[in-house]
C-alpha cells in the first residue's frame, strides 16, 4: 500500500492520535500535581514530577513542523524537550519523506524516554531519532556539526540558554521554532527568549504563527 506521506502511514497516524487523546488528560493531571509543579526546583526534579503530563504541540503545530522540515530539508534537526515524542514523530516523518537527515532530541524524564522509544520503534521511525537523556545544556554541548533546524519546546526558562549554546552551530538560513509563545507575555518564562530573538542586533528575522499557544519562527541571518 502506498501512502502520500509518512504522517498518513497507519502506525504513525495511530500513535499520534493515541497520544493526542491521552494528552487531553493533561489539565487534570497538572491540577492533581499542582503543588509539586508550582515549587521552584531544579529542572530534573520538575521533569520527574511532570512525567505523566504530555505537554504536546498542537495538531496544527505538528503539521507546520512537518512542512517546515520538508521545505528546508535539514541534515540535522535538534529538538529541546521531547516529552512523549509527538513533535518528534512529526519531525522524523518529514525527515523520512525527505529521504535524508536525522533528528536529535532531548529529554530529562527517564519514564518519558522509555515510553517514547517504544513508540518510535512501533512506528518504524526509531532509526532516524537519537534521544539524549539529561539536561540539554549538557547533552547538546558535545553535539558535532552544524544544526539546520531547531525546535525549542522544553522548559521555557531554558529556551534562551539552549539557543545560545547552539548558536555557534547555526548556519545562515537555519530556522529556530519556539512553541507556546503565549508564555512570553508579561513576565512569562519565555519573555527573555522572545526579547532576544526579536532584537535585530542578535541576527534573527522573526514571524509569529497563531497555532494554539503560538509559535515563533526565527531565521538565522
Amino acid at each position: 500500500m502506498t501512502f502520500t506521506h509518512t504522517l498518513a502511514e497507519p502506525r504513525v497516524e495511530a500513535a499520534i492520535s493515541r497520544m493526542f487523546e491521552l494528552a487531553e488528560q493533561d489539565e487534570a493531571t497538572a491540577a492533581r500535581l499542582g503543588a509539586e509543579l508550582a515549587l521552584s526546583r531544579p529542572p530534573q526534579e520538575l521533569a520527574d514530577a511532570a512525567a505523566g503530563i504530555y505537554m504536546p504541540i498542537s495538531a496544527e503545530g505538528g503539521k507546520l513542523l512537518y512542512n517546515l522540515v520538508r521545505a528546508v530539508r535539514p541534515a540535522t534537526v535538534v529538538e529541546f524537550g521531547m516529552s512523549f515524542g509527538i513533535s518528534t514523530l512529526h519531525l522524523a516523518a518529514a525527515v523520512r519523506d525527505n529521504g535524508t537527515g536525522r533528528v536529535i532530541t532531548t529529554e530529562m524524564s527517564k519514564d518519558k524516554i522509555a515510553t517514547a522509544r517504544r513508540t518510535f520503534a512501533e512506528t518504524g521511525l526509531d532509526d532516524l531519532i537519537t534521544v539524549l537523556e539529561g539536561d540539554a545544556r549538557e547533552t547538546l554541548a558535545a553535539l558535532e556539526g552544524p544544526v539546520d533546524l531547531v525546535l525549542l519546546d522544553g522548559w521555557k526558562d531554558l529556551c534562551l540558554p539552549v539557543l545560545r549554546l547552539l548558536e555557534p552551530r547555526l548556519r545562515p538560513g537555519t530556522l529556530v521554532v519556539a512553541d507556546d509563545i503565549d508564555q512570553g507575555e508579561g513576565e512569562g518564562p519565555l519573555r527573555p527568549y522572545l526579547d532576544y530573538v526579536r532584537d535585530p542586533a542578535h541576527g534573527y528575522q522573526n514571524v509569529t504563527f497563531s497555532v494554539e499557544d503560538g509559535m515563533e519562527i526565527s531565521c538565522r541571518l
